[in-house]
């Protein structure tokens, strides 16, 4: 069996970023969906995983955990808030259709859900990597 090493676990990360950014411009600009305010801090703190990460794993950088992980912890922690908020009601926001409203959902999962899966992958890439 192959073990991954640092450089492939960084492609990892990089993937998993990419796939979660592909995803959200997919919701926003293909269906229409309009980000929320706090869609929009996950993407503040999503998109610039992808070239941190993707040059880290070029140049075989383990070290980058700790800016990965600043960008990666935060983000989730809006991303499980937004998701709380979603499922248990509370504040709104004045962007888009609000932070409360659930506008898709994929095998159940709503689009912060899908954003906390997203930063809690790029974590364990990076901390795996280490």
């Amino acid at each position: 069996m192959h073990r991954i090493g640092s450089r492939g676990w960084l492609a990892l990360g990089t993937l998993f970023a990419a796939v979660a950014t592909a995803g959200s411009l997919y919701f926003s600009e293909v269906l229409g969906l309009v980000p929320c305010e706090l869609c929009w801090y996950q993407r503040i703190f999503m998109y610039p995983l992808i070239p941190v990460l993707g040059i880290a794993a070029i140049e075989n950088r383990p070290d980058v955990y700790r800016t990965a992980l600043a960008l990666a912890v935060p983000g989730a922690g809006i991303a499980a808030y937004h998701s709380a908020i979603q499922r248990l009601g509370g504040e709104s926001c004045s962007i888009g259709s609000g932070c409360t409203t659930i506008q898709y959902e994929l095998l159940g999962l709503s689009i912060p859900n899908m954003a906390f899966l997203a930063f809690v992958l790029v974590s364990v890439a990076v901390l795996a990597a280490r």
